[in-house]
C-alpha cells in the first residue's frame, strides 16, 4: 500500500478531536483496519469514511460496545437491502 493512500493516526485524532486510544479500542473491536509502519500508525483511506461515521457515534457518547453493536447492526440492514434490490431486479424480469 501506498504511504499516499495512509493517513497518520495521530492527524485524524488532532482533526477530529477523537483520543488515540478510541481508534486503538475500534482496531480491537475489529470495526477499524490500522497499518504500522516504522511505529508509526495509520487508517488506509478506505477506512476513513466508516471511521469517520465511528467517531460521530462516539461523539453522542456511545460506548465501544454500543458502536460495535450499531456498526453490525448496519452492516445487515445494509445487507438486506442489497438482497431487496436484486430480488426487485430479478421480480421486474417476471412482469
Amino acid at each position: 500500500m501506498k504511504t499516499a493512500e495512509l493517513i497518520a493516526v495521530n492527524d485524524f485524532c488532532v482533526y477530529h478531536n477523537v483520543e488515540y486510544t478510541f481508534i486503538t479500542s475500534l482496531h480491537n473491536a475489529g470495526l477499524v483496519e490500522v497499518t504500522v509502519i516504522n511505529e508509526t500508525t495509520f487508517i488506509p483511506q478506505t477506512e476513513l469514511q466508516k471511521l469517520e461515521k465511528l467517531v460521530n457515534l462516539h461523539q453522542l457518547d456511545i460506548n465501544i460496545a454500543g458502536i460495535e453493536a450499531i456498526s453490525h447492526l448496519l452492516a445487515r440492514v445494509e445487507k438486506m437491502q442489497e438482497e431487496l434490490r436484486y430480488l426487485n431486479n430479478r421480480l421486474s424480469l417476471y412482469e
